[in-house]
C-alpha cells in the first residue's frame, strides 16, 4: 500500500486555555485536492501553520513523504516540497512584484528542480502569468489590492515547485469572475499544469477557503473543523448533509 504523500495524527495545539487543535488526524494521497472548512476560529489556520512549521504543536505527528517533519524548521519544509498561503500577507512591499517571486526562485529546491528554464526572471514570470498579474511585474507590490496579493501568495509559493501546496483562502478578496479564473487555475496546476513538472501529476493540496460553492467544484474530498476537531470527512456532495456538519454552521434546532 502506498504510503500518504502527507501524514496527521493525533495533532493538538492549545494557545492558553483554547484548543486551536484537538487530536486532529487525517493523511493526504499525492493525487487530492482536498477541502479544510469550518467556522470562524474553528482552527484551521493553525493546522496549515503547523504543517508548514510555523507553529510548533503541543503533541502529536506530522509525516510528508513518510519523514517525520514535526519539529523541522520552516526552511526545511519549504526545500522538503511543502509551500503554502496565508491570509496575513506579507510581501517585499517596496521591491517590484516579479522580485518578489525571484526570492522563491531562489530557494535550494527551486535551483535544484528548475533546470528546465534558464533565468530566473522567466521562471518567475511563468508564476505570475500562472497567477495572473505577469501584467504588473514591474510594479511595486504595495501598489496591488487584496485580491491581487493573493495571487502573488500563489505565485511566490509555486515557484518554489511544491508536491504538497496548502492555500488559505485563496479566493478571498477576488470577483466571482476572478474567483472561477483561479479555481480552474488551481485545478490546472493540480492536473499537471505548468508547474507540476516534478511528477506525473502536479502537486495535491489542502484549501481552506469560505467560498463554499467554488470550493466544491476543484476538491474531492472535504474535512471539517468545529473548535479544532474534525467532526466529518466526505464527499464534497455528502458534507452539506452532514449532520454534524449543518449543527456547526448553523447551530442545533429546528432548521
Amino acid at each position: 500500500m502506498a504510503v500518504p504523500l502527507l501524514e496527521v495524527a493525533n495533532l493538538n495545539k492549545s494557545f492558553g486555555g483554547l484548543k486551536a487543535t484537538s487530536n486532529v488526524s487525517f493523511n493526504v494521497a499525492r493525487d487530492e485536492i482536498v477541502g479544510l472548512i469550518g467556522p470562524n476560529g474553528a482552527g484551521k489556520t493553525t493546522l496549515l501553520r503547523q504543517i508548514t512549521g510555523i507553529i510548533k504543536p503541543d503533541s502529536g505527528k506530522i509525516r510528508f513523504k513518510g519523514q517525520d517533519i514535526t519539529r523541522r524548521k520552516v526552511w526545511d519544509i519549504v526545500n522538503m516540497g511543502i509551500a503554502g498561503t496565508f491570509q496575513n500577507m506579507r510581501p517585499f512591499r517596496r521591491l517590484p512584484i516579479i522580485a518578489n517571486v525571484m526570492v522563491s526562485c531562489l530557494s535550494p529546491r527551486s535551483m535544484k528542480t528548475g533546470e528546465w528554464v534558464k533565468r530566473i526572471e522567466a521562471k518567475a514570470m511563468d508564476a505570475l502569468e500562472f497567477a495572473g498579474i505577469s501584467d504588473m511585474a514591474l510594479e511595486k507590490a504595495s501598489t496591488l489590492s487584496q485580491g491581487d496579493l493573493k495571487r502573488l501568495e500563489v505565485a511566490r509559493a509555486i515557484a518554489t515547485e511544491p508536491e504538497l501546496l496548502l492555500l488559505d483562502e485563496p479566493f478571498g478578496g477576488l470577483s466571482p469572475a476572478e474567483t472561477d479564473l483561479m479555481a480552474k487555475s488551481i485545478k490546472r496546476l493540480h492536473k499537471g499544469g505548468r508547474f507540476g513538472r516534478l511528477h506525473s501529476e502536479g502537486p495535491a493540496m489542502i484549501i481552506i477557503e469560505h467560498k463554499l460553492q467554488a470550493l466544491m467544484k476543484i476538491v474531492d474530498r472535504v474535512i471539517v473543523l468545529n473548535y479544532g476537531e474534525v467532526v466529518a470527512e466526505c464527499s464534497p456532495e455528502a458534507v452539506v448533509k452532514h449532520p454534524a456538519v449543518i449543527e456547526c454552521y448553523l447551530g442545533k434546532g429546528d432548521i
